[in-house]
């Protein structure tokens, strides 16, 4: 079942940047005023959480810190959308702790990826929410190659109507947050079809190996109906990702799954086209739905935002493929 949108944003409204994962502080003071800058460029207003630069042992921030700051941006009634900082490793610890019926209350367009895999699908799936995957905040620091990210971006939090998806001219991989000079591109083939088919569905997923962590808790949304959007970082395996991906299989109704996304994989994974087609060939579950694999989105840059708890429709036919995404 889709689920419920918080209005969109406009010029001038003011986005909030919180820390549910790690700390802000790990980012340079130099791209933290790029990213900011390039925020107000776009038209917002650019406003910090008041522990957002709180650091610990484990570059973060008390839980009680971290719920404090995402309670009082969806209260504050000046604040229209939420843009994490960053990721990390720690987003689940929040999710007990959280007044789910305080969200719910006071929607706003919460936006990040990684680790916020976890708070996102947990407010979706305790609020009906629709929650987004998309950029951080730091993710606007990008000086070069970030023109796919802000686009998707805008049309996602400003524009109405559905969304083609179209591929990126030319994707990166590289360690731009320290060095925005000496930048590596790579020219885009596109996406392509493993299973091919036609299958309509609400989205659900992110990063899969977090998304593992909410399966048998209250946290974890429906799979029925759904189009299941998957990725991984550079700390995948081919045999890690195989093992994450059959976990998600094994969940109760995962027969009732329509479709599976799959987002690019960073190189450090070492994942080929011809071991993701052994992988996804390897499991009966999917052997009657389509799945497309190398998609515009995940830890490589560029990535478009899509809607948890969204609408998609996905297509693949004689070695074509359209994604198209609606709220």
């Amino acid at each position: 079942m889709m689920g419920k949108q918080a209005p969109k944003l406009k010029a001038g409204d003011e986005i909030r940047i919180l820390s549910p994962s790690r700390s802000l502080s790990i980012v340079s003071e130099e791209n933290r005023l790029i990213a900011q800058s390039r925020l107000e460029a776009l038209g917002f207003k650019v406003s910090f959480s008041q522990h957002v630069l709180e650091n610990d042992d484990f570059a973060s921030s008390s839980i009680e810190s971290r719920v404090a700051d995402l309670h009082e941006a969806f209260v504050d009634p000046k604040v229209k959308g939420i843009l994490t900082s960053i990721g990390g490793y720690n987003a689940n610890q929040l999710l007990a702790h959280l007044d789910y019926d305080l969200i719910g209350a006071h929607p706003k367009r919460l936006c990040g990826y990684s680790d916020i895999t976890a708070l996102s699908h947990a407010i979706y799936a305790r609020t009906g929410l629709i929650t987004y995957a998309g950029p951080h905040f730091l993710t606007f620091a990008m000086l070069r190659g970030n023109e796919y990210t802000t686009t998707y971006f805008q049309r996602l939090m400003l524009e109405e109507g559905s969304i083609q998806i179209q591929s990126s001219p030319e994707w990166s991989d590289d360690a731009w947050y320290q060095d925005q000079d000496q930048r590596s591109f790579h020219r885009n083939a596109g996406p392509y079809a493993i299973h091919e088919g036609e299958a309509e569905g609400t989205i659900v997923g992110g990063n899969l190996c977090t998304l593992n962590l909410l399966q048998g808790t209250p946290y974890m949304p429906s799979l029925k109906g759904t189009i299941v959007f998957v990725e991984d970082d550079y700390e995948s395996s081919p045999a890690t990702f195989d093992r994450d991906l059959q976990s998600l299989l094994h969940q109760p109704e995962f027969d009732q799954v329509k479709g599976i996304i799959i987002g690019r994989f960073q190189k450090a994974s070492h994942m080929t086209e011809e071991l993701l087609r052994q992988i996804i060939r390897s499991k009966r579950e999917l052997a009657s739905i389509p799945v497309i694999a190398d998609v515009d989105f995940g830890h490589t840059t560029p990535q478009f935002t899509y809607p948890i708890g969204g609408k998609v429709l996905i297509r693949a036919r004689n070695g074509r493929v359209g994604i198209e995404i609606c709220e």
